[in-house]
């Protein structure tokens, strides 16, 4: 069965002169592919005027929540015990978002209940994947 859900948050991108600027974002989590979480922009809110999507492991998200987690392009840390800041490193800069942490934890919670962690089937994503990159060889 393949279920996604998705969830609306709001976020506050924190800009070079230290100025809040509320941005949205899309939560999004599907059980074809378990292990990962996915968090889109709007066009507003990157710096080309595209639709920006980071896609990162769900277990860095949980991580994340409790404590300073990811050591890549993606990074998250507890910042108080209302909000959570995600820094995201591309090669056109870094971005710096702190998040309501219920709603991301609300988000986590829901993403449990579609597939509880430590009973992610990967084998069918990987097939997936491998069919992506060598199609039908």
């Amino acid at each position: 069965m393949d279920i996604t859900i998705a969830q609306t948050v709001s976020a506050r991108l924190i800009t070079l002169d230290e100025r809040d600027l509320v941005v949205s974002a899309a939560l999004r989590y599907a059980a074809a592919d378990p292990l990962a979480v996915h968090v889109d922009f709007p066009p507003e809110a990157s710096v080309d005027g595209d639709d920006v999507s980071w896609t990162f492991a769900r277990s860095l998200l949980e991580e994340g929540l409790a404590r300073p987690a990811g050591t890549g392009d993606v990074r998250l840390w507890p910042c108080g015990e209302a909000r959570t800041v995600l820094e995201l490193h591309a090669p056109s800069g870094r971005a710096l978002l702190q998040f309501d942490t219920p709603e991301l934890r609300r988000f986590l919670l829901r993403t449990h209940a579609v597939v509880a962690p430590g009973r992610e089937d990967v084998g069918a994503a990987v097939e997936r994947g491998l069919d992506a990159l060598f199609g039908t060889v």
